[in-house]
């Protein structure tokens, strides 16, 4: 009962109102505030008045345009780096070592022959261009399918006006002139380059969606060396598709064969501590100190003396000549449990000499949403991660490739033969796609797919990156490489016949170079102890206020909008009454106005022959008169109920 009470008198209060006007509150306001200025303006004579006014307004302006400036600042997440160094016995990285040659040639010699035959005859071509001057026609005839599938064509621009189309393995020439130039011809066929120095070298190659269309792309190459091996690649990543993965493992360089010794500070190892996996780039590829089976190995001391030592043997004897043009080891150091993208971050080792890597540790920390837009582990990047199936972590390169192939995917049809696969796709091939080199390249060279992707993979919050420092010498020397060779060749061979040599040797040392690491990490640039210090500051150096008189002004907001409510509500009443007005305009009439009616109305029935006057019954007392309902008039409730209880 006294809860309706309180609510009721609290109603009452409401509707009366703070008890004062506009003004009044203004002034009120100005004389009681703890802000500066505003004070002045109700105290000083006219001509002050207005100059304090002017500059009231003139200051909280600059304060409301200071806290626009710092709250935009605020929101914009800025961020700051720092550099700490720290010193702690740290995990030795995992390092992984490929052959730079993917196959041994003489396990795909027989997958490859047709491939190798077609650009031999090619490269004769180019070299003696003359018919005629070849020895092809003593050899048996070449297989054309694959040169149709993917052509490489030359261009002869002797006559910059009019080049002119030359087809390798046919006579017929065509000109290229403006009807032509940009298109394919019909047929895949070489076209000549400018000359250089006599020579004719290959300058563009079409792939078409298919054979005979005019959907063509185009790659120009200055040198047939870049043109060549570009082509070989293509033709055997077609043909490499279609064999089985453990028939490539087992054609690519065995641990036994490649590992020939292991050394980690002062614990010897072998090709059984490295963990086998399959590149497509670089084939076989051994790792060690992973850290998905056991735990990551520590390095007990800085220094060459307490690093990974190794010794490699790449039978640069058994390449492929036209796949792999360079020889030696590629190497990578990188995290436990991530996968080792050797194309990107790799690094090569010459054959026949020692090569030292000093290594530096930094650790990158940054700031996740809203300060940065990176990931710790991928769960909310869009991108499906293919390279998931080695259960390694997330990187920005796994989803860029990932990316990739699921367009490779969707828009093709087929997956390249570079990345992991999704479930149910098989590899593009020649035989089965026609038209994927087309594809291929057409959406590698898509400026608008490649930025999809950038926009949809982020950036690990933490990273750890590898600083290298390289060194190389000659080994072994020549004094020493007979002995060595021999000891190598016996281990390996159980021969006392010397099987290696020093353009198939590596020799590795890695190390920390220190224990020093550096931590790169990222820090808010403004907090909300910033932001709220800020707009105190401005508010207090332009106004001289404070929080206090920002509740004031609250205050006075609030009390504004209390007499506005009112003063509405005040307004709706007024009209509500002035409608009432309009309908009934003559005020109601009194109870002697009713009986004196009634009277007149009795005596008017008599004069007519109603009833006589003495056989009337007079009416009940109260009761109204009979026929006359209408005369009856309802009390209106015009004003409401009384809103004064108080």
């Amino acid at each position: 009962m006294n809860l309706k009470k309180y609510c009721v008198r609290a109603l009452h209060r409401l509707q009366k109102g703070p008890g004062y006007t506009y003004k009044e509150l203004l002034v009120w306001y100005c004389d009681n505030t703890n802000t500066h200025g505003p004070k002045r303006i109700i105290k000083e004579g006219p001509k002050k008045k207005l100059i304090w006014f002017f500059l009231t307004l003139l200051f909280a302006s600059l304060v409301f345009w200071q806290w626009g400036i710092l709250i935009n600042t605020y929101l914009s997440y800025n961020v700051t780096s720092s550099l700490s160094i720290g010193f702690k016995t740290m995990k030795f990285p995992a390092v992984t070592v490929c052959n730079a040659n993917p196959f041994k040639y003489s396990e795909v010699k027989h997958l490859l022959k047709e491939l190798d035959r077609l650009i031999e005859a090619a490269l004769e071509r180019i070299l003696q261009p003359t018919p005629g001057n070849s020895s092809e026609n003593a050899s048996p005839p070449l297989d054309l399918g694959l040169w149709h599938q993917i052509p490489l064509v030359l261009i002869d621009e002797h006559d910059k006006d009019n080049p002119v189309i030359l087809d390798i393995f046919e006579s017929n020439q065509t000109a290229l002139g403006n009807e032509t130039a940009g298109r394919a011809p019909s047929r895949g066929s070489l076209l000549l380059s400018p000359r250089r120095d006599g020579l004719t070298l290959p300058a563009l190659r079409p792939q078409c969606s298919h054979q005979g269309s005019d959907n063509c792309t185009y790659r120009n190459f200055t040198s047939a060396a870049q043109a060549v091996t570009e082509w070989y690649i293509l033709q055997s990543t077609s043909i490499l598709s279609k064999v089985p993965l453990q028939e490539r493992i087992r054609m690519g360089y065995q641990a036994e064969d490649m590992i020939l010794a292991c050394l980690y500070g002062a614990e010897p190892c072998n090709y059984k501590n490295f963990t086998q996996i399959y590149h497509p780039d670089h084939g076989n590829c051994y790792i060690f100190n992973w850290g998905m089976d056991e735990e990551a190995l520590n390095s007990s001391n800085p220094g060459a003396e307490f690093g990974l030592k190794l010794i490699l043997d790449i039978s640069q004897q058994d390449y492929i000549p036209y796949l792999s043009s360079a020889a030696g080891a590629r190497l990578m150091l990188h995290q436990q449990k991530s996968f080792p993208f050797l194309k990107d971050q790799g690094i090569y080792a010459m054959a026949g000499t020692e090569t030292s890597i000093g290594v530096l540790v930094d650790e990158l920390e940054r700031m996740g949403y809203p300060y940065s837009d990176c990931t710790m582990n991928g769960s909310d990047v869009p991108v499906k991660n293919l390279y998931s199936q080695y259960n390694t972590s997330y990187s920005i390169q796994a989803c860029l490739r990932s990316c990739f192939q699921n367009h490779m995917v969707e828009i093709c049809g087929c997956g390249h033969y570079m990345f992991p696969l999704p479930e149910g796709v098989n590899y593009c091939n020649n035989e089965d796609n026609p038209g994927w080199a087309y594809c291929y390249s057409s959406l590698r060279s898509s400026i608008r797919h490649r930025q999809i992707c950038i926009d949809s993979c982020k950036e690990t919050c933490n990273d750890t990156q590898y600083k290298m420092t390289i060194s190389m010498a000659d080994w072994p020397s020549e004094a020493s490489e007979d002995w060595i060779f021999h000891i190598l060749s016996y281990e390996r061979d159980m021969s006392t016949n010397v099987t290696l040599d020093r353009n198939g040797i590596i020799k590795l040392n890695i190390y920390f170079q220190e224990y020093n690491y550096r931590t790169i990490s990222e820090s808010a640039a403004t907090t909300i102890v910033w932001l709220l210090s800020s707009l105190g500051g401005q508010f207090g150096f332009w106004m001289g206020g404070s929080v206090l008189c920002l509740i004031e002004f609250g205050e006075i907001i609030i009390d504004s909008l209390w007499i506005t409510i009112i003063n509405v509500i005040s307004w709706c009443k007024g009209l509500k009454q002035k409608r009432v007005q309009a309908r009934y305009p003559d005020a109601p009439p009194t109870v002697s106005e009713l009986v004196e009616a009634h009277t007149n109305l009795g005596f008017q029935h008599e004069d007519a022959g109603a009833l006589p006057r003495d056989e009337a019954l007079p009416p009940e007392p109260g009761t109204p008169p009979p026929n006359y309902d209408s005369l009856r008039v309802q009390p209106l409730d015009v004003l409401g109920p009384d809103s004064d209880a108080e």
